[in-house]
């Protein structure tokens, strides 16, 4: 009896149960980039002008995990308010552990939009290498398509798509007052939901790391703050604009110094 205390003790904290594993998901996240995603980083760091290696099933499959965990890494972080908002309302209705249960299954969905993406940066980046647009490092060989993704990237922050995503990223309550969704289902459905419009927000940026390299954590790191920064300071859209306006004069003066 005292054990079932104990457990009852713990699930009704939910809440922290529910950070702390998104707090674990990306700390593991994290820990597998740091180790090179299973690639010999290293080599890819010493011989950037090499022509990269054959397609393989196993090696598609590498860069898709590879994709995956660095998108995990950089997003749960900044989706944490929301699921834990949506935890906490949840636990107005059901019981603490069914709550905890069904905000992991809104995180999976979340998370399953970004392999979606996952899916098609691979695509992009076979597209790119097969064209010998990519270096050993998985970044540009072109000065002019580096400079022309920057600016694209910047010009897509002033679009009505990117503000209208961002609006929902920025604000857990509007999110999960327009877009609420009853039971186990429902809360896979609004975890697809949130990371559809997360990714309709950070889509373009995350191209930004063929420009700097796919493995480059420098890059990763900045983007990660930043993605944070846009989504969770008060601030956050006119900190938008301004990465907007940094990136499209950062690409017109990479294209005017390539051509």
């Amino acid at each position: 009896m005292h054990g079932r205390a104990i457990l009852e003790h713990v699930l009704h904290r939910d809440r922290l149960i529910v950070a702390i594993g998104t707090a674990a998901v990306a700390a593991l996240a994290w820990a597998y980039l740091a180790g090179g995603a299973g690639m010999d980083t290293d080599m890819m760091a010493e011989m950037p002008d090499m022509a990269p290696m054959p397609w393989t099933l196993r090696s598609a499959v590498l860069l898709f995990a590879m994709w995956w965990v660095m998108m995990i890494a950089m997003m749960a972080p900044s989706a944490g308010p929301t699921v834990l908002l949506y935890a906490t309302i949840r636990h107005k209705d059901e019981t603490a552990s069914r709550a905890a249960i069904d905000a992991w299954i809104f995180l999976a969905g979340y998370l399953v939009t970004w392999a979606g993406f996952s899916l098609a940066a691979v695509l992009a980046q076979w597209a790119l290498e097969r064209f010998g647009l990519l270096s050993m490092a998985m970044a540009s060989t072109s000065a002019v398509l580096g400079g022309v993704i920057l600016l694209a990237a910047g010009l897509y922050q002033f679009t009505p798509l990117k503000r209208a995503c961002l609006r929902y990223c920025e604000s857990p309550l509007l999110f999960l007052s327009r877009h609420w969704r009853p039971g186990t289902r429902g809360a896979f459905r609004m975890g697809l939901r949130h990371g559809s419009y997360c990714v309709g927000c950070c889509w373009f940026l995350m191209a930004l790391l063929f420009v700097g390299g796919v493995m480059n954590l420098v890059w990763i790191i900045g983007l990660m703050l930043y993605v944070a920064g846009e989504k969770l300071l008060p601030f956050g859209r006119r900190l938008s604009y301004a990465a907007g306006g940094i990136l499209i004069l950062s690409g017109a003066i990479v294209i005017a110094r390539a051509v």
